[in-house]
């Protein structure tokens, strides 16, 4: 076995498979666990997804957002514990991987650039219908056995 392979088997215990599909362009909020003192708390970061670094176990996502009046950036790792969920508030349509170009920008030229992405915003609210019907689809099912 080769130490790639090797690499890829030991890795993929730890790897999360929980976090949802997203791409640069896309507005998320990160729970993160933050540790203050003797005690922790989940802080929420929202922003604009600028970068996805893809590297196996290594990868990791940069979210920038503008807070009183200053640009914020943090990079998450993919498979970092500390963070609780992220949560996909809004899709965006980007033409590049990479989106530095909007440190540059006001916030209504990036609204302007990265506008919404109607088709994956469908398609999420299909998943999400979809995922109810067939939640209550097994609900309905156990309650006629019943009577």
């Amino acid at each position: 076995m080769n130490r790639g392979a090797l690499l890829k088997v030991v890795e993929s215990r730890y790897a999360r498979m929980d976090l949802p599909e997203f791409r640069p362009g896309d507005t998320v909020r990160v729970a993160y666990r933050v540790k203050e003192g003797g005690r922790t708390r989940i802080q929420n970061f929202e922003g604009i997804v600028i970068k996805i670094k893809r590297n196996g176990y290594n990868s990791s996502f940069t979210v920038r957002k503008v807070s009183y009046g200053v640009g914020v950036e943090r990079i998450f790792p993919f498979n970092s514990p500390l963070i609780e969920k992220v949560e996909i508030v809004q899709r965006g349509r980007a033409r590049r991987a990479k989106l530095y170009f909007i440190r540059e920008l006001s916030e209504r030229e990036i609204r302007r650039k990265l506008r919404a992405d109607r088709k994956r915003i469908g398609q999420d609210q299909e998943r999400a219908e979809a995922a109810q019907a067939a939640q209550e689809a097994p609900s309905e099912a156990s309650g006629e056995g019943q009577a």
